[in-house]
């Protein structure tokens, strides 16, 4: 029982840290985006990545380890289309990741043009519309719904 607390505790920490890290990079992917902005936002994208593989293995654990049993979880239409969401975000991701390691190698007096930054951010404001499905079906999950 300490263990599947402890596990639920440390996964929804884990999920508001990613939320937070969401919401830094979109404060950060402005227009003039150039020099320690640039090298910030860099280390917010590692730790976004860092924060959802950790994501990944507590959540894996608690379907384990859990006290409600893998069986409850793949039998749950929510828990999939959590799965579904959390997929589509991370996917989402991969581009405004490949253009932020691209404009980190352009170096420090690299200011980040205004094109990239729109495109950028249409894919960062997509990633949290699709990110606030996450606990509406965990929510759902947690209740039996779905």
């Amino acid at each position: 029982m300490l263990t599947d607390l402890l596990l639920a505790i440390l996964h929804h920490l884990l999920v508001f840290l990613l939320a937070g890290v969401l919401a830094g990079e979109l404060v950060l992917v402005r227009t003039g985006l150039s020099g320690r902005n640039l090298k910030v936002l860099g280390h917010i994208d590692r730790m976004y990545g860092l924060t959802a593989l950790a994501i990944i293995v507590v959540g894996v654990c608690r379907v384990v380890l859990g006290l409600k049993g893998w069986e409850y979880y793949v039998a749950s239409g929510a828990f999939w289309a959590k799965m579904a969401a959390f997929a589509a975000v991370g996917i989402l991701s991969v581009k405004p990741t490949i253009r932020i390691l691209k404009w980190a190698r352009a170096g420090e007096g690299y200011t980040v043009p205004d094109a990239e930054i729109a495109a950028a951010r249409r894919f960062l404001r997509l990633e949290v519309a699709v990110f606030a499905l996450i606990p509406i079906f965990a929510a759902m999950m947690a209740r039996g719904v779905g």
